[in-house]
């Protein structure tokens, strides 16, 4: 991913992943507000927490998505260190992505039970990067 200029290398204070950790608990705080009467805008902040949550280890490690991989770079990167764990995540980015573009009126909606799995992924997610982070060394 670094050779096809996906990730770019990052070192000193930029490669510290807890800020992002931060925002994610931000965007999932949000999630759960808007859960009840924005189930797409909750949906949308869940996936937010996530991607962010992501971010953070591979900022940790020294590496940063860089706008050509898009955010399927951030999957893929997550999914080739850890595991199917973040196949949840991908699936998570196509919903997002079909809000996002939709073809048609219907692509607009998702159900609150789908937002509220959302939200639960998410919070999983953070607290697995919480534990995760002091364990990361820069990607060789």
């Amino acid at each position: 991913m670094l050779d096809k200029g996906y990730l770019g290398r990052v070192t000193g204070g930029a490669a510290d992943g807890r800020y992002r950790v931060a925002e994610a608990r931000q965007r999932i705080d949000s999630a759960e507000k808007l859960l009840k009467t924005d189930p797409v805008g909750a949906f949308e902040m869940a996936y937010g927490g996530v991607r962010q949550a992501v971010t953070a280890l591979l900022l940790q490690q020294g590496l940063r998505p860089k706008s050509e991989g898009g955010h399927i770079a951030i999957v893929e990167a997550a999914r080739a260190q850890f595991g199917d764990r973040f196949d949840f995540f991908n699936a998570m980015r196509r919903t997002r992505n079909r809000l996002e573009y939709p073809d048609a009126a219907g692509d607009l909606t998702v159900e609150g039970s789908d937002a509220a799995a959302a939200i639960a992924y998410a919070k999983q997610t953070v607290t697995a990067v919480d534990k995760l982070i002091p364990n990361l060394g820069m990607w060789q």
